[in-house]
């Protein structure tokens, strides 16, 4: 077989690996271990040592597993209930107010974690039964959950966005202001598509009954319950955005915020913090490893030409940067219904964003639209990480395909908003060029 085309067989046997099952940190290390011993003999398996001498060496990463304890520790000590319920007695009274409820919710829990799992999962447990029980739409309530649990994917601090950051070396509190704009753009597109479905038909998303509609004191009282963690957001990105600290040192002020939150409401646990460490470690050790076997097989495949051979492709692709663009957004959202999107960071964005940047692109643009995308992978179908999410915490009456089929309009409002930032880039980028100077 000709040398050039060893690089797309590394990928036809990575896709082979994954259809049988294989995990991708495991199939991408294998991979690159097979192509550097029995093309260049065995010296070049130290390409795997070297990789995770890089993984280790990157201080940044050390963000992820702080930003991920922080999350469950306030997914534990049941922070997600008190705040649909404080949201829950202000919106009760709309048209789509649970709806809207979900939505708002999800975008605070993105603020306060960045892990999606969390979002998803407790909003599936608290809100999604609220919906159903008012006679909400199914496939409206399903989606609700769906897309405001992922706006953690977005609205920082995002994991995803940290790992963006330490692949590309682009300012992670660039990505963060413009992650914050990202996601407001798409919770009001969101908020927006709910209350026009209840507009045309009431009984599509009704409003509550005015005997379960909160008072005005018992509104005012819920201010109560969002004010620590409101505190703890305006701490740990004002701290980042305005420069007085690094993500991984926000990352660290807020795990212990998510502690003392946990204290003061009297609910933290011997057992609550033991679990929380014990996911946290069952997380970030799959973000490592995929970050070694990624690290491994992106060598190899520069090695044997591959990103000189795709960066000569798209540099004489038809129709100039623009379809270059559009090309690897279709990639990145095709990988996306298959793939884990920390994967997808390791793997194709050190391959495609140089080549954009090369091209003339906006390098935390460039990124912006990419996390965009990699939110439309959670909630695409056939395997949407967010859609099996959702399915572990529904009701059993609730099957795969219903939560298939709620997925499509939010993944329709996603595209809708993948396609204001190409034609208004400012939406996303004021934020970063007016807060953090970029």
């Amino acid at each position: 077989m000709a040398r050039e085309f060893y690089p797309l067989l590394m990928f036809l046997c990575l896709f082979a690996l994954l259809t049988l099952g294989v995990p991708i940190a495991f199939s991408l290390a294998a991979i690159a271990l097979s192509f550097a011993f029995f093309l260049w003999g065995p010296g070049a398996l130290n390409i795997v040592v070297s990789a995770a001498w890089g993984a280790m060496n990157n201080f940044v990463i050390i963000a992820v597993p702080l930003f991920i304890f922080m999350a469950y520790i306030l997914q534990k000590t049941n922070v997600v209930e008190d705040l649909y319920d404080a949201v829950f007695k202000w919106s009760g009274g709309l048209r789509g107010g649970l709806a809207i409820a979900t939505i708002l919710v999800g975008a605070i829990l993105g603020a306060v974690s960045g892990v999606v799992a969390a979002g998803v999962i407790g909003l599936g447990l608290i809100g999604l039964p609220q919906m159903l029980r008012h006679g909400y739409d199914k496939k409206m309530a399903l989606g609700c959950v769906l897309s405001g649990g992922t706006l953690g994917q977005l609205i920082p601090p995002s994991t995803n966005m940290v790992l963006y950051g330490c692949v590309t070396g682009v300012s992670i509190g660039g990505l963060f202001a413009g992650g914050l704009a990202a996601g407001g753009v798409l919770a009001a597109l969101y908020i927006g598509y709910v209350l026009i479905r209840a507009l045309i038909d009431p009984d599509f998303a009704p409003a509550l009954p005015p005997d379960e509609r909160a008072s005005t004191r018992e509104k005012l009282l819920a201010f109560k319950k969002v004010f620590f963690p409101s505190l703890l957001i305006a701490i740990v990105l004002g701290s980042i955005l305005l420069g007085v600290a690094t993500p991984t040192e926000a990352a660290a002020f807020g795990a212990a915020g998510a502690l003392m939150i946990g204290l003061v409401k009297k609910r933290l646990t011997w057992e609550i913090v033991y679990s929380s460490c014990y996911e946290t470690l069952g997380v970030s050790s799959m973000v490592g490893w995929t970050m070694i076997g990624a690290g491994a097989f992106g060598s190899v495949f520069s090695g044997l030409g591959g990103n000189t051979l795709i960066t000569n492709v798209a540099l004489n692709m038809p129709g100039g940067p623009t379809m270059v663009f559009f090309v690897s957004v279709l990639f990145i959202f095709a990988l996306g219904m298959f793939l884990e999107p920390g994967a997808i960071i390791f793997l194709a964005v050190p391959i495609l964003a140089p080549i954009l940047q090369r091209l003339g692109f906006d390098p935390l643009w460039v990124g912006l639209v990419f996390n965009i995308v990699l939110q439309c992978g959670y909630i695409s179908p056939p395997f949407g990480f967010s859609l099996f999410y959702l399915k572990g915490a529904a009701p059993d009456s609730i099957g795969i395909v219903d939560i298939y089929k709620s997925s499509l309009p939010f993944l329709a409002l996603q595209l809708v908003c993948v396609a204001l930032v190409f034609l208004f880039p400012a939406i996303i980028l004021w934020l970063p060029r007016y807060v953090v100077g970029l």
